[in-house]
């Protein structure tokens, strides 16, 4: 199975910004971007001719990268979305919201995407009492997700346990942290969506 396997630091870097793939690294001081807010690589102080194209190019990195797929992953889902009806980068948006790793980080059970894809493929949930190990499954509204009981006592939920008067789940989602169910109320709508995306950008680099 294709996947990343660079430093996920660079993303951060070559994007400008904090995309939040290293959980609680990236909120502290040992933060590389903190260190070196330039794109890595010997010419990565410059300052490359912005051009409409660029920033195109990298709204679509910046989307693909927060959410951790590959490009053609990517190009499919944005195929999909195109077939929908509504605006194609909302559409996009919430097909990226619902993958399934993106829903177990969203309701605090992971402290990134990456960790959630980890505790996805080794088992660990079942939706709707099936279990179900692929990162990219889409959930539907209803649906309820649970961790498996010989799983709740493994550390990374005993401390998702611990933290969950903290978090900040979105409005599409509930969570019962006793019982360490996710329950998915609706579909995300745009303005139930965080993510600091210009989706409209990366509408207009297909379309060419």
């Amino acid at each position: 199975m294709a996947r990343y396997t660079g430093a996920d630091c660079k993303l951060c870097r070559r994007e400008k910004m904090k995309l939040f793939l290293k959980g609680s690294k990236c909120m502290g001081p040992k933060c590389p971007i903190e260190i070196r807010p330039y794109p890595p690589g010997e010419h990565g102080r410059g300052r490359p001719k912005e051009t409409e194209y660029l920033l195109q190019l990298r709204e679509k990195q910046k989307a693909r990268r927060i959410y951790g797929v590959l490009e053609r992953q990517f190009q499919n889902y944005y195929q999909t979305a195109n077939r929908k009806q509504g605006k194609t980068g909302e559409n996009l948006l919430t097909l990226l919201e619902r993958r399934f790793d993106n829903v177990v980080y969203r309701a605090g059970f992971a402290k990134s995407r990456d960790m959630a894809r980890q505790l996805i493929r080794h088992g660990h949930f079942t939706v709707n009492g099936r279990k179900v190990d692929i990162p990219s499954f889409l959930v539907s509204e209803r649906d309820i997700i649970d961790v498996r009981e010989k799983s709740r006592e493994d550390t990374p939920f005993v401390v998702a346990q611990a933290e969950a008067g903290e978090l900040n789940v979105p409005a599409w989602l509930g969570i019962d942290s006793e019982r360490m169910r996710i329950f998915v109320h609706s579909l995300p709508i745009r303005q139930q969506i965080d993510t600091p995306v210009q989706e409209q950008l990366i509408v207009e680099l297909y379309s060419k």
